[in-house]
């Protein structure tokens, strides 16, 4: 989505570029005529995403698939910390070949802890994007069905994500589409705002379905004593 936002900001640049020259012997006046205004629009994704009714199963499933893999992390964390406080009271009685196989044990449980938390982060990842792209389908629809009613030849995605700069730093409020994306997914504009007091529909607000990173890929262990 964020490339073809960059190919229509691109779009509207040559857009520009051929209406500055739109003076031209070559261009008919009949022809500069029907070329009309260039509308622009812009709207909010993630905020309009996070209105919809899909939004809070999308959270719930998250959450659980979250504390699921966070629980699984504590426990592995916790069966190295046994082991590896087994280890540091009878080293001192172990034979070499048994000291040398308890370090492989708990450098082999340290890597898996840390391959589980890599793992259960992608997963999340994943599942989010399954939940997600049908719900992001639904409202390019709305958003299309809208810029086609309402003669907007492109629409900008106001918020291009977290953390970072807006694609539109300035943008007159007459071109906000996003109530009419709202009430086209049949959604009260009213009630979303009031839902979401401190945002503002044209705002930044992140969407709350987004996954969190809290199953940690990097899990440390204690450090072994040489």
């Amino acid at each position: 989505m964020k490339k073809n936002l960059v190919m229509a900001f691109a779009a509207a640049l040559l857009m520009g570029g051929l209406n500055a020259q739109a003076q031209a012997p070559t261009i008919t006046p009949a022809a500069t005529a029907s070329a009309g205004p260039l509308k622009l629009g812009y709207t909010n994704i993630d905020y309009v995403l996070s209105q919809t009714p899909e939004a809070k199963d999308i959270q719930n499933q998250l959450t659980i698939q979250r504390t699921q893999s966070e629980n699984e992390l504590k426990r592995m964390q916790k069966e190295l910390e046994e082991k590896y406080g087994a280890y540091e009271k009878g080293a001192a009685q172990m034979s070499d070949v048994i000291k040398k196989d308890r370090e492989t044990e708990l450098q082999g449980l340290q890597a898996r802890i840390q391959e589980f938390g890599r793992t259960a982060e992608q997963s999340l990842q994943t599942k989010y994007q399954q939940l997600v792209n049908p719900v992001v389908q639904k409202i390019q629809k709305a958003i299309d069905a809208v810029a086609k009613e309402n003669s907007y030849q492109y629409v900008f995605n106001l918020d291009a994500g977290a953390n970072t700069i807006p694609i539109l730093l300035v943008a007159p409020e007459e071109n906000n589409i996003t109530e009419l994306v709202l009430k086209k997914l049949g959604i009260d504009p009213a009630k979303a705002a009031a839902a979401n007091k401190p945002a503002t529909t044209g705002g930044s607000t992140p969407a709350a379905t987004k996954p969190a990173a809290t199953t940690g890929g990097s899990a440390t262990s204690p450090t072994k004593k040489n």
